[in-house]
């Protein structure tokens, strides 16, 4: 399999795996070496063992993902600080056609967290079921598992992110607005107005992995959220040049010092009010988000 055709069909099923691999690791750059993982088997399987190029290619990605998974868990219990994933820019369709507010959900910032509480078998299975409409049959066949058992583990996960996914609005189509004026009122200092913007108990999370200054635990309730977006944008605004892009499927703002991205800042809404935010300013997870706003 070392011909053009191979390596072309493959790579018509690049985007839909690269999709699947980030859905599962919550990091891009994670998912694009699982592709590539891929790739490599790819190339060298026989043509004759390779039935359905796409179910062919699902299972060994899912399967190397649980694989990246099992020894992620570890590194991230040891991360410095609260592990968020990595951003990605969905404006261009990276995972996916995103049309529909379910569709933005499946790759939002609130779900991904989420997913950080299930076993990596219940997210593969969540993740090929929500995500990629897979039957039970069809998901037990990729993870070698029965189908009740397949079941069990659905239920098992959807009760998991259900809990806590009702907290969320569906990601509206635009919010650019909304974040205008929350940029406005921080720059001002307008404290009345960012509390108009929040709810009462609004989480800050940020994710510097230990190597540049973000909060080590979450900042937690409108009274202390408020006084810290203000000291923090006195501090760092006029360095800073603040734009707008889509970040897993909603508006985001995007930080930049001299040219370089230095934080992705993305938004979860409940009842119409900024109800958790996920700052990420970790270097190595804006890698991937800089390589894509330099392309756009």
């Amino acid at each position: 399999m070392t011909t053009a055709a191979p390596a072309d069909e493959f790579e018509s099923h690049r985007p839909r795996m690269f999709s699947l691999a980030y859905r599962m690791l919550g990091s891009a750059q994670e998912a694009e070496d699982a592709v590539q993982d891929a790739y490599l088997r790819w190339s060298g399987a026989r043509r004759a063992d390779i039935g359905h190029p796409a179910a062919w290619l699902a299972k060994v990605v899912t399967n190397l993902c649980l694989n990246r998974l099992t020894s992620a868990r570890a590194r991230r219990e040891e991360y410095v600080g609260p592990w968020l994933p990595e951003p990605v820019l969905t404006s261009g369709g990276t995972l996916g056609p995103l049309e529909s507010a379910e569709q933005r959900d499946a790759v939002s910032m609130a779900l991904l967290v989420l997913l950080e509480r299930l076993t990596p078998v219940e997210r593969a299975v969540f993740v090929l079921r929500e995500a990629f409409a897979y039957s039970h049959r069809d998901i037990a066949g990729v993870l070698d598992i029965g189908e009740a058992n397949c079941r069990q583990l659905y239920r098992r996960a959807a009760r998991a992110v259900a809990d806590e996914r009702t907290r969320f609005d569906a990601v509206a189509e635009r919010r650019d607005a909304f974040l205008e004026s929350f940029v406005a009122a921080a720059r001002e200092g307008d404290l009345a107005g960012l509390e108009t913007m929040l709810a009462a108990d609004v989480t800050w999370w940020g994710d510097g992995g230990g190597k540049v200054t973000a909060a080590r635990r979450p900042i937690l309730g409108r009274a202390k959220v408020v006084p810290f977006v203000v000291g923090g944008m006195r501090k760092f605004a006029s360095a800073m040049d603040l734009s707008y892009a889509e970040v897993n499927g909603a508006p985001a703002l995007v930080a930049r010092a001299a040219g370089t991205v230095v934080g992705l800042a993305s938004f979860a809404f409940r009842g119409g009010l900024v109800s958790e935010v996920w700052v990420v300013v970790n270097p190595d997870k804006l890698v991937f988000a800089a390589g894509q706003l330099s392309h756009s």
